[in-house]
């Protein structure tokens, strides 16, 4: 498979300088291995704990297997066998050089709990989504710190530009980030996402809940899809899927430890309104609720109600990664309030606020920018107002708002 660059290399660089060890997070499937052995595979030892054979050996004599394998080491697939880290935090105290340690691990619950547990203070934590859309392109813009791209796309100020990529959104949102279709132009994205949820359900998912029929729970994951960039209503999902809010509630978590899904919260800043408290739904990869939902060309997607929804998925996704790809806590938002005023996307950096909406059109008026012009004009400490289309090049759309191309998103 073709390596294509990562934007999150150079954290985990910073990461292998200051810390004994680094754990890479993400969802099946997100090139956690590839980096890994892209970036220390040449000074650390590996082994995967997805070989069965490997497993038992672990399993049978933790502290015998670590001597056979000593650091510099990968350790990948992590979630396997979480125990493991308690005998690598002694190893750890025992020489705690940075950088000789790096693990990797998609299910979050087991493994965080460890991570807790056993490395807590000698390990940084970084999450590696699918790709961006400058990723795929072979266009990252790792270079650009979050400030720089806040100053590029909000304030548009002068020097590195934000690399424009030439897939549309279209193609993005049914073909998705997973690094193997996207290195493999002839590979058919239907038939690999059938096998990836497959296999999500049965290894992942099974392993979490440890249930005999997943049919409800393929089910409750489609209805997932299908309330993509919605704000949750978890009552409603549950009643929908025929199970209880508390099985729908615990379901929802394993979507998001498994990092299938995640919740935007909503702005809770003082600005005197009744606001709208529940978090919005999304998916880390719009290939996947697109092909649950049966978008299977452009065509489709243009014609029926879910192009907005998938596109602002698309565009608020692109942002996460922005800041997790970046080692940064992603410090984003949705404002919603009872009285009418909808922001898309809130960003607080900085002392800050960064307000984004996201259209999927082509033709941009000043009446897309009504909530983003009530907003600036209560005088907050408020960079101007962007939206994110499907066009070519920035306009101005109203005083303090001007469109931008959705190509031009974070890499």
């Amino acid at each position: 498979m073709k390596y294509l660059r990562r934007t999150l290399e150079s954290a985990a660089r910073r990461a292998a300088r200051t810390f004994p060890a680094i754990v890479v997070t993400g969802p099946r499937q997100s090139g956690k291995t590839t980096l890994l052995r892209h970036l220390f595979g040449k000074t650390h030892r590996f082994v995967s704990l997805e070989n069965m054979e490997t497993r038992e050996r672990v399993r049978s004599d933790p502290v015998g297997f670590l001597r056979a394998n000593p650091a510099p080491l990968i350790i990948d697939e992590i979630q396997y066998f979480p125990d493991l880290l308690s005998y690598v935090k002694t190893a750890i105290d025992e020489d705690r050089r940075a950088g000789r340690w790096m693990i990797s691990g998609s299910q979050v619950l087991a493994m965080m709990q460890g991570i807790s547990q056993s490395l807590a203070g000698r390990t940084a934590v970084l999450s590696l989504l699918p790709f961006s859309a400058g990723e795929a392109a072979g266009k990252p813009a790792g270079e650009l710190s979050i400030d720089d791209i806040l100053a590029l796309t909000f304030d548009g100020k002068t020097g590195p530009r934000l690399r424009a990529h030439p897939v549309t959104p279209q193609e993005w949102i049914i073909r998705g980030g997973f690094p193997e279709p996207c290195t493999k132009p002839g590979a058919d994205i239907r038939l690999w996402l059938t096998a990836y949820i497959q296999t999500y359900l049965e290894r992942d998912v099974r392993s979490l809940i440890q249930v005999g029929d997943l049919n409800a729970f393929e089910r409750f994951l489609r209805l997932c899809a299908a309330r993509v960039s919605q704000i949750l209503n978890l009552s409603d999902l549950a009643r929908d899927t025929g199970v209880s809010v508390p099985t729908a509630k615990k379901w929802l978590s394993i979507l998001e430890a498994s990092y299938a899904v995640f919740l935007l919260p909503p702005y809770h800043g003082n600005i005197g309104k009744r606001l709208i408290k529940a978090p919005k739904l999304y998916f880390h990869d719009t290939s996947i609720p697109a092909f649950l939902l049966g978008v299977r060309n452009a065509k489709t997607l243009e014609s029926g109600p879910l192009a907005g929804p998938l596109f602002e998925n698309a565009v608020v996704s692109g942002w996460r990664k922005a800041f997790l790809h970046r080692g940064e806590m992603p410090s984003i938002y949705y404002l919603r309030t009872r009285d009418g005023m909808e922001i898309d996307l809130l960003i607080d950096w900085d002392g800050r606020l960064y307000p984004l909406e996201v259209k999927f059109s082509s033709t941009i008026t000043p009446h897309h920018a009504s909530s983003l012009r009530r907003w600036l004009s209560e005088g907050r400490k408020s960079a101007p107002g962007v939206i994110i289309a499907n066009i070519p090049e920035p306009i101005p759309v109203a005083p303090g708002v001007r469109a931008v191309p959705w190509n031009a998103m974070p890499g």
